[in-house]
């Protein structure tokens, strides 16, 4: 079978200069949930593996990436309840996974309430790749 010609091993996809000058403002004004789980996954904390936050991918910006493991995980604050944003959200991860990654979603409330936890679905992905 072909390989998907969007699916290349470049980690930021052909993101454009405007993506990353964005992604650099994002990281500079992380939200309480995205601090929290920086600070459980910086520095190659879970199982050896290093992700990047706010990290410019083609048109997009993921909350969080990980290149070794081809795995995206977004932080979804309140407003992706609405049924605008859910579309918006769906058509975001098809468009992520069509380039060959993987995208893990949690709420503000999980990383916050349940940051065991969540650490440990991370981990379970991690261990069926």
């Amino acid at each position: 079978m072909d390989k998907n010609p969007l699916e290349s091993d470049n980690m930021w996809k052909g993101a454009s200069p405007q993506i990353f000058s964005n992604a650099k403002k994002l990281r500079a004004n992380l939200t309480a949930a995205e601090e929290m789980l920086w600070l459980a996954v910086k520095n190659n904390q879970i199982d050896g593996y290093k992700f990047r936050r706010q990290h410019p991918l083609s048109i997009y910006i993921a909350d969080f990436y990980c290149h070794a493991l081809k795995l995206v995980i977004e932080i979804d604050g309140g407003y992706h309840l609405t049924e605008e944003q859910q579309l918006l959200d769906e058509k975001r991860t098809k468009d992520i996974e069509f380039q060959g990654l993987k995208v893990i979603r949690f709420t503000n409330e999980e990383v916050l309430v349940q940051l065991p936890e969540v650490i440990d679905k991370i981990k379970a992905f991690i261990k069926t790749r």
